[in-house]
């Protein structure tokens, strides 16, 4: 037997000891459900975590309904501002159908997620479901894949907030003085070291990105700039017409935290009230938001498509829009620390104690990703097509493939081998193709964001670092 599957068969001792027996194969298969609970307190065996009895830092603290309102904030953020342009690029019908198929699959894959999880309590990150899957290389890399997509997002997201900040001040300031501004606001909420105390933050977050998109939709529709200037279907060239699609892909790609936002669960079993909640959320803005501003602003609408309100519009919607832009940013920020702390302190009293190491690792983490985030956005001149880039090269499997791989994995050394495939043969199918859907979305991406980088250094688009 191969060491990974050795590790798998110990891992499965973990889970549910649920069996149906097949008289006729005279064999036993393990049923792939969640894992064992223990009723009193809902503590898996070998949680992340554990019994928090007596501790002074306690994680498992979140409802499923608070989870929801992080996931949404997480998601539902600047990424919804561009789908209206995408839909400029490919014509309406395509744009809205890749939309909803893309919801109702992120759906599914954050089902396949979810059940990785209760099955597997010991992962809290990304890193340690590639432990499982692929060895300790496994989890170097998605590890590090999620660390340095989590600082590239804060720093798409500090760069929201410089935008906004700049049209709220009719550009009054340098813009490099904004975006330091709106970094130290996401320093200062990404500091707490539970998700408790951010989830109440990401309440108004949440609010605050669905009205700042019913107040542009108004602005769009009270003051029309080609209203019904719109094409049912519009011919493009490969590189333009999948950098749009996958707007649409990467407005998704927020799965790379559920591991960490389940691990403070109260009940992880309840997790997918709170995937249902975002999904169904997410998949009704985008389609509507996308759909009502396209057609009151027209095949000539900016991303984000805030910009190509009326003045007073536009500086309405910003403003409602900021705090979803730092609270979003904080949590990406405290993502990229608590995998780190997690990785240092796992099983240790620094974890939950207050300690002078501890809380002296947790500050140097969170200055460390935010400083990161900021020199990043504000200092790179190809900054947004590094974010295209990262995000095809992780959050395409992060919020897509890797879920396929989830449940191969479990079928195969919890379920009884290539039989337990071969009982499933729909299920077989689909996680394969899920699994070429994330390589496919992973090297579209690279090749359409590395052209259009190629392009926009050739003609000389590429911004100064620091630009004011």
């Amino acid at each position: 037997m191969t060491k990974m599957a050795e590790d798998s068969r110990r891992l499965g001792q973990l889970v549910n000891k649920g069996y149906e027996d097949d008289i006729t194969q005279g064999t036993r298969t393990r049923v792939l459900s969640g894992g064992d609970f223990h009723e009193e307190n809902n503590i898996q065996p070998d949680d992340v975590f554990g019994s928090e009895e007596g501790h002074d830092i306690k994680y498992k603290t979140l409802s499923w309904p608070l989870v929801a309102v992080l996931m949404i904030t997480e998601i539902i953020s600047n990424g919804m501002l561009s789908l209206p342009s995408s839909l400029a690029a490919v014509g309406v019908v395509p744009g809205v159908i890749v939309i909803l198929f893309l919801g109702i699959f992120a759906t599914y894959t954050a089902w396949a997620l979810i059940q990785f999880k209760l099955r597997h309590p010991e992962v809290h990150n990304m890193g340690d479901a590639g432990m499982i899957l692929f060895g300790p290389i496994g989890r170097e890399i998605l590890g590090g894949g999620t660390i340095i997509f989590a600082v590239f997002a804060a720093g798409s997201q500090i760069l929201a907030g410089q935008l906004a900040l700049g049209v709220l001040s009719n550009e009054k300031l340098c813009a490099v003085a904004f975006a330091g501004i709106f970094a130290v606001a996401v320093t200062l909420a990404s500091f707490p070291r539970t998700l408790d105390q951010l989830g109440f933050l990401s309440i108004a977050g949440g609010i605050s990105i669905v009205v700042a998109g019913i107040v542009a939709m108004a602005g769009a529709g009270s003051a029309p700039i080609q209203p019904g200037d719109v094409q049912v279907v519009v011919e493009s060239d490969f590189t333009s017409a999948f950098i749009s699609i996958t707007n649409p892909v990467f407005a998704y790609a927020g799965h790379f935290m559920f591991f960490i936002l389940i691990s403070e669960m109260i009940r992880p079993q309840d997790a997918m009230k709170a995937a249902w909640v975002l999904q169904i959320t997410a998949t009704s803005l985008y389609i509507v938001f996308a759909v009502v501003t396209y057609w009151y602003i027209g095949s000539g609408v900016s991303s984000p498509s805030l910009l190509s309100l009326k003045p007073l519009w536009s500086k309405i919607a910003f403003g409602l829009a900021i705090p979803n832009f730092f609270i979003a940013g904080s949590l990406y920020s405290h993502t990229a620390a608590k995998l780190v702390f997690v990785r240092f302190f796992r099983n240790s009293k620094h974890i939950y104690t207050h300690t002078v190491l501890g809380w002296g690792v947790w500050t140097f983490l969170i200055l460390l990703a935010n400083a990161a985030a900021f020199i990043f956005a504000v200092g790179i001149p190809i900054f947004n097509y590094l974010v295209g880039i990262t995000a095809a090269l992780f959050a395409a499997w992060y919020t897509y493939g890797l879920a396929g791989a989830f449940w191969l994995h479990d079928s195969y050394h919890l379920g009884g081998g290539f039989r337990a495939w071969s009982q499933q043969p729909l299920m077989f199918i689909i996680n394969v193709l899920t699994i070429l859907a994330g390589a496919f979305i992973c090297v579209g991406g690279l090749y359409a964001t590395i052209a259009s980088l190629i392009k926009a250094s050739a003609a000389g688009e590429l911004p100064p670092p620091f630009q004011c």
